[in-house]
């Protein structure tokens, strides 16, 4: 039997059922439930729009039972000699000759693609978390957005993103691989713009899209160039070739080409310089949409297609390199940025692009291991860190201003304590999951061969700085010292755009989770079913990262030897990265690889613990000295606010001089003076034409018997002349 099918099929049949009975039939029924009166005389909106239940089983189901097969799949692939398991579903591109250079060698090769599937190592790590993550994201949306009217069309939509990124995990192949990497483009269009009404909403999600396509025309010219050089789209087909090619150490050539593609597509689909400007306004969708696309899905797709490729993109240095300083050069930008915003939701946004920056660092010097270890960990602290925030925002009536919060701690006790598990995880405290694969990373970093080593790990550690900061920061600021409701820091910072309350909360009615703290309720903790998911995050925030305990530890680093079988490279291209086999000295370095690592981990540690000091001398025992240095470097504090001005940059650069052209006098001239008037000079000669013959049709069949009279006469006349 294929039951690798199932993984995805089960998501797709849950959208199917959502999209048409659950919105059509069940969705209509909730609707109409009714005109309950609550307690105080008014309407009791949320009885009104209270969801079928069999809605959120069915899309919650759905996952539940794509997660235990793909259990079964892995189970089976890592028993299986080589550690994988390839189905052929059937033959999807059946086409014929194209030209290729295969070996170097002009000719031609039958282009083939199958619909394949294919569980190893790598994707069984991306499955597991994809479902199991995603799984708690489906419950904990159940009463999230119980009470918004879209709710059946919102579960349809997770179930529909699933799938799409359930194929982009599980194919064999390129073309199967981009059948996904699209659909989850789609539903992220679908999913940030979901309360279309609103402006913002609408404009997040078409930049989204938009960027994203900049992103994909990489990947085709990746993938039209991998089959012209290989003859086969095919992964295992295309690595094993790659694998007796030389590594291209000097210029550009075709593999190095070929990786560069395909990074174009990983900046677009995982936000990095300089297509990073989507993600943080992803944040307009619901919360769980921005844990689902932050976590464990859609950004990660360019790290595993990295992970994916590693024998060709170790053949090519050059790119390499560059992924690296992107990279680096990404996760420090957000993390600047990620210091001063006031949004607890565009926080954890910068957040997301900084760490992602440290998992392409880690691919870009060779430690791709690490790298999925680190996407890994980063999916149980990320989801848990916007769940909470969700949380924390349902119990304040849609308030996101970190400024208008303070003193949830005593009001939200599940909120609070899973929220500083998170924090602390992601803050690299030692122990818990972030921690470990923090630290793989910088010491991988720190001892691989890339020349700039140490400037990469001085980034990365000054990263790591921030990050620690801002989250405290945020920790302090929305659940320390005491609550500031209301809009009292509105003009504080005028550049600063106010959050604006999302539409569900605007009918929810005042039951538990629903209380407007801002109306003289107070706060109330996470209901059972957003509660749940959040322990549960929490606790894999703690244990996750205990699969990649070092040796310098005692451990033996489970994970990397799981994945070893997927990132195999050819042995000339093994040095670009130390793997725990090699000698414990990289380009020289003298000395104990674990003792290096001891030194590494205590000074990493270290700096996670300055920075939570950091952000307790500011935002929780004095204020006021914060507020003195924004005033005191207003300047860079402005130029932070701002995001450093690059939406700008794009507006005036790239949006503008569009729609100037579009709507400006020089596509007027073209389009009225050409384009308008070839039509209609076109329109006036059929005119003139049709106007002529209209004559010669009178009506009269004196004229019609003349006429053919006439023309008797002249091909007669024609005959007698020719012969």
């Amino acid at each position: 039997m294929k039951y690798l099918a199932l993984i995805p099929l089960l998501p797709l049949l849950g959208f199917l059922f959502n999209f048409t009975i659950g919105i059509r039939v069940l969705g209509r029924k909730a609707s109409g439930h009714g005109h309950a009166h609550d307690a105080h005389g008014g309407h009791d909106t949320h009885a009104a729009h209270a969801p079928h239940p069999l809605i959120g089983l069915v899309a919650c189901g759905a996952v539940a039972l794509s997660f235990l097969v793909a259990v079964y799949a892995v189970v089976q692939a890592h028993n299986s000699p080589d550690h994988a398991v390839v189905q052929i579903l059937w033959t999807w591109l059946p086409g014929g000759l194209g030209e290729t250079a295969v070996h170097g060698t002009p000719g031609a090769t039958a282009f083939q693609v199958d619909w394949a599937y294919a569980v190893d190592p790598l994707s069984s790590v991306m499955l597991l978390v994809v479902t199991f993550v995603g799984f708690l994201i489906h419950v904990y949306s159940i009463g999230y957005m119980s009470h918004d009217p879209g709710y059946a069309r919102y579960m349809s939509y997770l179930n529909l993103f699933m799938f799409a990124m359930l194929n982009l995990v599980l194919g064999a192949n390129y073309p199967v691989l981009f059948v996904g990497w699209e659909g989850v483009g789609l539903c992220s269009y679908l999913l940030i713009g979901f309360w279309f009404h609103k402006d913002s909403a609408a404009d997040a999600g078409k930049k989204a899209f938009i960027v994203n396509r900049i992103g994909d025309a990489g990947f085709m010219l990746g993938m039209f160039l991998i089959f012209h050089t290989f003859g086969s789209l095919d992964f295992r087909t295309v690595m094993a070739a790659a694998a007796h090619l030389p590594v291209e150490t000097t210029g550009i050539g075709t593999l190095t080409l070929i990786s560069l593609f395909l990074f174009i597509g990983a900046m677009g689909k995982s936000a990095q310089l300089p297509l990073y400007v989507w993600l943080p306004d992803a944040i307009e969708g619901p919360t769980p949409v921005s844990a689902l696309i932050h976590a464990a899905t859609m950004v990660t797709a360019g790290v595993y297609m990295i992970g994916r490729n590693a024998e060709l993109f170790s053949h090519a240095p050059t790119t390499l390199a560059v992924v690296s300083g992107i990279g680096a050069a990404t996760a420090l930008m957000a993390g600047t940025i990620g210091l001063v915003q006031n949004d607890i939701k565009r926080v954890l946004a910068y957040s997301t692009v900084s760490q992602l920056g440290y998992m392409f660092l880690a691919m870009g010097v060779g430690a791709y291991a690490a790298g999925i270890f680190h996407l890994y960990t980063h999916a149980f602290f990320k989801a848990l860190l916007f769940l909470g925030s969700g949380a924390v925002i349902h119990a304040l009536a849609g308030e996101q201003d970190l400024r208008n919060m303070g003193g949830l701690r005593k009001h939200l006790p599940i909120t609070y304590w899973t929220f500083l598990v998170g924090a602390l995880a992601i803050a690299g405290v030692p122990l818990l999951s972030g921690f470990f694969s923090k630290d793989e990373i910088l010491f991988r970093t720190f001892t691989s061969s890339h020349p700039y080593r140490w400037l990469l790990w001085g980034i990365g550690a000054v990263t790591s700085l921030l990050t620690a900061t801002y989250m405290f920061r945020l920790v302090f600021l929305a659940f320390h010292g005491e609550r500031h409701a209301g809009d009292q820091h509105a003009g504080d910072h005028p550049e600063e755009a106010e959050p604006v309350r999302h539409p569900n909360y605007v009918q929810a009615a005042p039951h538990a989770g629903h209380q407007p703290g801002s109306h003289g309720h107070a706060p109330h903790d996470a209901p059972p079913s957003m509660a749940i998911p959040l322990i549960v995050l929490a606790i894999g925030s703690i244990v996750a990262g205990y699969v990649g305990v070092p040796h310098a530890l005692g451990g033996s680093n489970r994970i990397e030897r799981f994945l070893e079988p997927s990132f195999e490279v050819s042995e000339g291209a093994r040095p670009l990265a130390l793997q725990e086999s090699d000698p414990p000295h990289a380009a020289g370095e003298a000395g104990s690889g674990e003792s290096t690592e001891l030194m590494l981990m205590a000074l990493s540690s270290g700096i996670a613990f300055a920075g939570i000091a950091i952000a307790a001398y500011f935002w929780l025992r004095n204020r006021a000295a914060a507020d003195a240095m924004s005033r005191r470097m207003h300047g860079l504090y402005n130029l932070l606010c701002h995001k450093y001005y690059v939406d700008e940059m794009y507006d005036a650069a790239i949006v503008q001089p569009i729609k100037l052209v579009s709507t400006g006098g020089l596509w007027k001239g073209i389009d009225a003076g050409l384009i308008d008037g070839a039509v209609n000079g076109v329109g006036q000669s059929v005119r003139a034409g049709s106007g002529a013959l209209r004559r010669l049709q009178t009506g009269s069949v004196r004229t019609y018997a003349a006429s053919l009279f006439l023309g008797v006469v002249l091909i007669l006349g024609w005959y007698l002349l020719k012969f």
